[in-house]
């Protein structure tokens, strides 16, 4: 199990459990399906949601036959819908993206494509290390 820190931002969790994401690194994945958010505590008949830096459970939707309809834990590296940080800007970016990434934290892949948002890599560290540039 990974040991998550608390995010600085007030996200607003728009992913519903069913949402598509694209598979931001080069893992062989290219299109994701959230089935579960790690972590959510809801209440009779909500639907789970997730948003930026959440821990999540998915399905490979579209991507190479090696990976295809395999069960991953995946990060949320970006979202469409704007988030408030701390320091009381506003964050909003271009696609709902997130990474494949081990039990431990570690991600699948070697590179991901595009930005990631900076909260999720204060709460997972070793995606940082692969990331292009961290906004």
């Amino acid at each position: 199990m990974i040991l998550m820190k608390a995010v600085s931002a007030k996200i607003t969790k728009c992913l519903p459990v069913g949402a598509r994401l694209t598979c931001a690194d080069n893992s062989g994945a290219k299109e994701l399906q959230i089935i579960s958010v790690m972590g959510f505590k809801g209440r009779w008949r909500m639907k789970p949601t997730a948003g930026v830096a959440s821990y999540i459970t998915c399905r490979v939707f579209k991507g190479n036959e090696k990976v295809r309809h395999e069960i991953f834990k995946a990060a949320i590296i970006r979202q469409k819908k704007e988030y408030r940080r701390a320091n009381g800007m506003w964050v909003s970016f271009e696609d709902n993206a997130a990474v494949i990434i081990s039990e431990k934290g570690e991600p699948k892949g070697t590179l991901i494509k595009g930005p990631v948002a900076k909260e999720t890599v204060e709460r997972f560290p070793l995606i940082g290390k692969i990331a292009g540039t961290v906004v």
